[in-house]
């Protein structure tokens, strides 16, 4: 219990700042918004699949887009308390250290999540629709809050591996590059050979289909065990790292 109270005051720590940051809410949510009208509106004939709309065909992709802006934000804040001496203060304290870890896992999906309804309200103002019914529409906010915390755990290792606070959040240009090259945006038949092998390959593709059939055909479709899959195993890879570079840098 003690533990849990820790954690619950640790996130609204983290909260707080996020609120009180206006120009980090804009970023995460105003550039995925930009992208995703210019790709359909300037854009959306040249990379239209197959006569359909477009704008349901990336919405998913935006999503999960919106998501890796969100959680490289986390590296950040974790590493200005590493740098500034304040996770040392909360060592001379009587909280678990658990907590400061949990704090931000938890400040940071929440927020995430709400910046992808944000997105989503926009998409639909756009021209998204959804055959999804009830139950697909939880399968999807399920494995997206499964990927968000991947994701998360991911910008934790890093925030706290990262030796200057400019450098914390730069591991989310490799989760970018992966996420375009995979099939977020066009499908991967039109790629060149090697990227498409690639694009096919990688945890991006299956869990941006997944997310695509959930939300615009209305079934799980043939990715979703790969899917969940690969979050679980990225989580919990991402989780031990974590955990195992806090305990050395606050030893």
């Amino acid at each position: 219990m003690s533990a849990f109270t820790d954690t619950l005051t640790m996130t609204k720590r983290s909260l707080r700042h996020t609120i009180r940051s206006v120009d980090t809410i804009l970023t995460v949510v105003a550039t995925p918004i930009v992208l995703m009208l210019m790709f359909v509106f300037v854009m959306g004939n040249a990379f239209n699949p197959g006569g359909g709309s477009y704008i349901n065909y990336l919405t998913p992709g935006i999503a999960v887009m919106t998501v890796m802006s969100g959680v490289a934000y986390a590296a950040f804040r974790l590493n200005v308390d590493i740098q500034k001496g304040i996770v040392n203060r909360f060592k001379t304290m009587p909280i678990a250290l658990s907590s400061i870890l949990g704090g931000q896992a938890v400040s940071s999906v929440l927020s995430s999540l709400f910046s992808v309804v944000l997105v989503m309200l926009v998409a639909l103002l756009a021209g998204f629709r959804s055959s999804a019914g009830i139950v697909e529409w939880l399968l999807f906010g399920g494995i997206l809050t499964l990927f968000t915390a991947a994701m998360t755990w991911i910008a934790i290792y890093f925030g706290v591996r990262a030796k200057t606070v400019e450098g914390a959040g730069g591991f989310s240009y490799i989760l970018l590059l992966l996420l375009f090259i995979s099939s977020a945006f066009t499908p991967t038949q039109f790629m060149h050979p090697a990227l498409r092998w690639f694009a096919e390959h990688q945890p991006m593709t299956p869990i941006v289909e997944t997310m695509r059939s959930l939300v615009v055909n209305g079934t799980a479709g043939p990715d979703v065990l790969l899917a969940i899959g690969w979050c679980v195993a990225i989580l919990a890879v991402a989780y031990a790292g974590a955990l195992r570079v806090f305990k050395k840098v606050t030893a």
